[in-house]
């Protein structure tokens, strides 16, 4: 077995003294080479040289606790991926790890069957996927919940603001299901006038109206044995959504000027950058055909959210747009790019990339080249360039000082959560707030 082979197929096991030792002789049937850990120092040291594809790590640690060490480790390993194990009661825990890294997370006590389907699932997110990102703790939830929905035929929600990858996440869910082999249809729902959407969905025989001159095939027929995706979905008229839940309660389709009824075996997927529940409140949505689509909901981040996801997607632009590969951000051009709020989300990130390799001068790519504005423009950050041309060490500190003050954001301003979150103990996030006092930025 190749050391590569053996990487591509490393458990890193780490028990808690209280737990009984997971029994190797079934993971080894299936493949794995399974390496055991003392505790997480000795996890954290063991990675490093093992680079291990997936880590079993109980919530009962001696030496640390459950989300440091899944902040720590994610951190320092974001290729590989953590599934903790935990009791019923501690559910609110594995949340709380999930949100700083974790993949997924085994309720005790579980059978062999469940584990080997888990570890299984967690080794589907390290595969490479075009035009995915996976840096963030968000980003890997998400795609964790939407491998899960693949697996169902169960209709999903996506919601999220335009350019945050909806239509790439229904893509996700489409080719990990069964329906993989069958076509893939995506119909925007706010792209055609009103009066062409229902001939569009449902197809029309030759003369059902005025212009009919030949007969259509729906975008449902077309998606049939495959997944349909139906975007701003908010956009459908009301007059039409009726029919529309007759279609998804019934999975049958009539054309119109037809009587003839097309049986669909489809899996629908819907997305939307509004709020459904308040179309609902104001009458201009369903509230049955909201909790038809509502079964699977998923969420697509906004870009500002997600702050590990910026720099990872614009190398990958570079990387896709640059007539060389010699391309590189500068320092100050990379601080930008984390302190810019992104309203366009990844949309935007792409497009400003593209302007920037057009208009650079040479291999590295300048704070003017990126043609936004001069002072990072979230109200809510402290942080502001000072020179365009900052050493890297100033430049890696500022972007330090930013992600304590989002994490303290994030938990409200909880001095411990934030230094769990961290991965440091309170009085160093202490010190840490102290210095950036200093600095003038303020908390």
């Amino acid at each position: 077995m190749s050391a590569n082979h053996e990487q591509d197929n490393m458990l890193l096991i780490l028990e808690s003294p209280s737990v009984t030792r997971l029994d190797s002789k079934e993971l080894e049937q299936q493949g794995y080479v399974v390496h055991r850990c003392l505790n997480a120092d000795d996890a954290l040291l063991n990675a490093s040289t093992l680079s291990p594809a997936v880590v079993l790590v109980d919530a009962e640690l001696a030496d640390m606790s459950l989300v440091s060490f899944v902040n720590v480790f994610s951190r320092n390993h974001p290729d590989t991926v953590i599934i903790v194990m935990v009791k019923s009661s501690q559910c609110e825990l594995a949340a709380e790890a999930i949100v700083v890294g974790a993949a997924d997370y085994l309720l005790k006590p579980f059978s062999d069957y469940q584990l080997i389907k888990a570890i299984k699932r967690a080794e589907s997110l390290r595969k490479p996927m075009d035009d995915f990102i996976l840096c963030s703790a968000e980003s890997r939830q998400v795609v964790q919940l939407a491998h899960r929905a693949a697996q169902t035929d169960a209709t999903v929600l996506i919601r999220g603001e335009s350019g945050t990858g909806k239509e790439l996440l229904a893509r996700y869910i489409h080719t990990h299901s069964p329906r993989a082999d069958g076509p893939f249809v995506a119909f925007n729902c706010a792209a055609m006038p009103e009066s062409m959407i229902e001939a569009m969905l449902f197809g029309h025989t030759k003369g059902a109206y005025t212009g009919a001159t030949s007969e259509l095939v729906g975008k449902f027929e077309l998606a049939n044995n495959g997944t349909i995706m139906l975007d701003e979905i908010a956009e459908i008229p009301l007059q039409l959504q009726a029919k529309l839940l007759r279609v998804i309660q019934e999975r049958e389709v009539e054309r119109l000027g037809s009587n003839k009824k097309i049986k669909l075996n489809i899996r629908i997927i819907a997305a939307t950058n509004k709020n459904l529940q308040e179309a609902v409140e104001k009458g201009l949505f369903r509230q049955d055909l909201y909790y038809r689509l509502d079964v699977l909901p998923l969420q697509c981040g906004a870009l500002r959210e997600r702050k590990d996801d910026i720099l990872p997607l614009a190398e990958f632009f570079i990387r896709k747009y640059a007539p060389t590969p010699n391309y590189f951000m500068s320092s100050a051009a990379t601080l930008m790019l984390l302190g810019h709020a992104w309203p366009g989300n990844v949309r935007e990130l792409e497009n400003v990339i593209q302007r920037a390799l057009i208009i650079a001068r040479g291999m590295e790519i300048q704070v003017a080249d990126l043609m936004l504005p001069a002072q990072l423009n979230e109200k809510k950050t402290a942080l502001k360039i000072i020179h365009q041309s900052e050493g890297l060490e100033s430049t890696k500190k500022r972007a330090e000082y930013q992600y304590v003050l989002d994490t303290l954001k994030q938990f409200k301003g909880h001095r411990m959560k934030t230094a769990a979150a961290l991965g440091v103990t309170t009085r160093a996030l202490r010190y840490k707030m102290v210095a950036m006092r200093e600095q003038g930025i303020a908390i």
